[in-house]
């Protein structure tokens, strides 16, 4: 039995997430913060970037949309979606032990048009732990 074939739209969406992950972390690195993880992944999801700023560290969701008009990309980040980055913020946390004890918090990067040169709204504290 053969794999099943990429299809080109899922390796356009695959690109167009990278970009656009990669102007957020721009993004931030430009304002001081420091990368600590890329793409952690763990059975419970995924955190998009793993950021230091200053004694925190910092769990940053990116999310993409390429019309606003139909609401930001924070809006997506539903209940569920937070209760997952969470439990992978946790399980990092477990892994990385000298973080465990530092303050942290759950950021946003809203992302909308062009992906090579997306317009970016960075939500600092977008949610707390006990939200999820």
């Amino acid at each position: 039995m053969r794999p099943p074939r990429a299809d080109a739209a899922h390796i356009d969406r695959r690109a167009r997430g990278a970009a656009v992950e990669a102007a957020a972390l721009a993004c931030l690195l430009g304002h001081g913060l420091r990368l600590l993880a890329r793409n952690a992944r763990f059975k419970v999801g995924e955190i998009d970037l793993v950021m230091r700023d200053g004694a925190s560290v910092v769990f940053v969701e990116v999310r993409y949309r390429a019309n606003a008009a139909y609401g930001g990309g924070a809006a997506s980040v539903d209940r569920a979606k937070r209760r997952k980055l969470v439990r992978a913020a946790q399980l990092f946390l477990k892994r990385q032990p000298a973080f465990a004890r530092m303050p942290c918090r759950f950021d946003v990067v809203e992302a909308h048009g062009d992906p090579a040169r997306p317009e970016l709204r960075w939500i600092r504290a977008a949610f707390g732990a006990d939200e999820a």
